[in-house]
């Protein structure tokens, strides 16, 4: 299948998409939460590609879109690809949808259970794009591994992700050591 290549705003396309996967395959899944809808945030041009992040009631992502087909890094469904940021390097996973085509995603918060509402979701979508940004020195890129081993992460009982042997937790990078 060719590549779908966005010239525009393809916020419209993710939400339809994920608005779908809602009703289609996660309707009443408990770790849906109530609160929450799927929302695009802040999509905007990186690299020729559209880089923003998704909410839904059952994870926060960062996205990475075809904007560009000359510097679209290909990958397949549920294949990794990383991407350097300020903040270091992150694995993407290849996706597909019909509304959208191929895509890119990287998870950041899973399940939403500690989001009180789709204000605090958002807030912290455009935290995080920020953060991805940042450039962080290799000491306190050390300091955020070892908090996020601690359990240090977004939002009550959200956790951190474990960013393995000798690499720090994304969500310790994107959203400092300690932070509750």
């Amino acid at each position: 299948m060719a590549l779908r290549v966005h010239a525009g705003d393809p916020s419209p396309s993710l939400e339809a998409a994920f608005r779908r996967i809602e009703r289609e395959r996660m309707a009443g899944l408990p770790l849906l939460n109530p609160a929450l809808r799927v929302q695009a945030v802040d999509l905007a041009r990186w690299h020729g590609q559209w880089l923003g992040a998704l909410v839904t009631p059952w994870f926060l992502n960062l996205v990475l879109v075809p904007g560009d087909a000359a510097g679209w890094r290909p990958a397949a469904d549920g294949e990794r690809v990383f991407h350097a940021f300020g903040a270091g390097d992150f694995a993407f996973l290849g996706n597909d949808e019909p509304e959208v085509g191929e895509f890119q995603s990287c998870s950041l918060v899973s399940p939403m259970a500690g989001f009180v509402d789709q204000a605090s979701a958002a807030t912290t979508a455009r935290m995080a794009l920020r953060m991805l940004h940042v450039e962080r020195p290799a000491a306190a890129l050390m300091g955020a591994a070892d908090a996020g081993a601690s359990g240090a992460g977004v939002g009550a009982g959200a956790g951190a992700s474990a960013g393995g042997p000798g690499r720090p937790a994304r969500r310790a990078i994107l959203f400092g050591a300690g932070r509750r």
